[in-house]
């Protein structure tokens, strides 16, 4: 029987919660942030024992293809596909998803992001392989929603609705990052999971539901559609999706269909989205520090510590972020590790670009 299982993965994010070691350059999918490979480099790795390399399709933008190119070197050059200019998920996987039909009319497609990590990668593996046998038999837009195991209030959250067949379950609601009380709510109560950002669709399937929900778009990329293979292709790519509204697939789509579905899941999922994820991953210290560098210390506890180059000493603190590059220094409390996001924005704002 014929494998209709393709992966596309995400890798036009910027990470900037991981500034200053993730750049505008080289950000988190380019990293080493967990382990010896880039994340990107772990997530084709993760997928490649169920899609062979030729099956993989990378979303990226024009400045990181070279260097995705030498990180990822076994991925066909032609599977790489480029957006001119960053115009968030709906297009990326409209554009992508008209490569693939045309290669694959029947193929079904898992949407990867490229900076993840995952613990227990055969369960993973599992876990994609029932969702695109769903996706084969039924209309479906299938989520994998990760399961409760703290009151996490940087991820967005799923309600489940009513089984529908084996392990699937229809989605009541999209929600967005908690605060503290709801999170621990959901937590307590049950009939809620992460949202993983992981989604298993057939092609054909998210044209149409691109068509139904954001009707322009799919007009534009019918224009795409007509030139694909031309001469004409990249110059029409580029004209047209400058043009195009920024548009994620889960406000334009997920948020507003009717046949949005989840499968529970659990193979050891972390979005590692900001430097306080790597409390739950990297080993701690005997004072519960995460040392990623020459490190001296009077009184100090629960600090997360990197620096390549220089060594750092400290006295005195605890539930510190101290990181360290070349050309800047990150010192926050964790509490506040989601606003890097905010502190990369003001960098843009007061003109500082050249430490982006």
């Amino acid at each position: 029987m014929k494998n209709n299982l393709y992966a596309v993965i995400m890798a036009g994010g910027q990470g900037t919660r991981f500034w200053p070691r993730s750049r505008h350059k080289r950000p988190k999918q380019l990293l080493d942030i967990v382990g010896s490979e880039s994340m990107i480099q772990q997530t084709v790795s993760r997928i490649s024992p169920l899609i062979p390399e030729k099956r993989i399709f990378i979303v990226s933008n024009e400045i990181h293809v070279a260097e995705l190119k030498d990180h990822i070197p076994y991925i066909p050059e032609s599977n790489i596909v480029v957006e001119p200019v960053g115009r968030n998920t709906a297009p990326a996987i409209g554009l992508t998803s008209l490569y693939i039909k045309r290669a694959n009319p029947d193929a079904v497609l898992v949407i990867l992001p490229s900076d993840h990590l995952v613990h227990k990668e055969g369960i993973f593996r599992q876990t994609v392989e029932k969702a695109k046998l769903a996706a084969e038999k039924g209309d479906y837009l299938i989520t994998l929603g990760m399961k409760i195991t703290s009151p996490e209030t940087g991820y967005g959250y799923i309600r489940m609705g009513n089984i529908i067949r084996d392990g699937l379950y229809r989605v009541k609601a999209f929600i967005e990052k908690p605060d503290k009380e709801k999170a621990k709510k959901f937590m307590r109560n049950g009939g809620h999971l992460w949202n993983s950002g992981i989604f298993i669709w057939r092609a054909d399937l998210i044209l149409r539901m691109i068509k139904r929900y954001l009707p322009d778009l799919y007009s534009s990329l019918m224009e795409i559609d007509k030139v694909i293979g031309t001469a004409r292709e990249k110059k029409v790519i580029r004209s047209i999706y400058s043009e195009m509204e920024s548009v994620s697939v889960d406000f334009g789509i997920l948020e507003r269909a009717d046949n949005v579905t989840v499968i529970p899941s659990d193979f050891g999922w972390n979005d590692v989205g900001s430097w306080t994820a790597l409390d739950n991953i990297l080993k701690k210290g005997p004072h519960g520090n995460i040392e990623q560098a020459r490190h001296v210390s009077i009184d100090t506890t629960n600090t997360l510590i990197y620096s390549p180059r220089k060594l750092i000493a400290t006295i005195g603190i605890k539930d510190l972020i101290i990181v360290e590059t070349e050309d800047a220094l990150l010192v926050c409390h964790k509490d506040k590790a989601q606003d890097v996001k905010k502190l990369v924005d003001k960098l843009k704002s007061d003109g500082l670009e050249e430490y982006l």
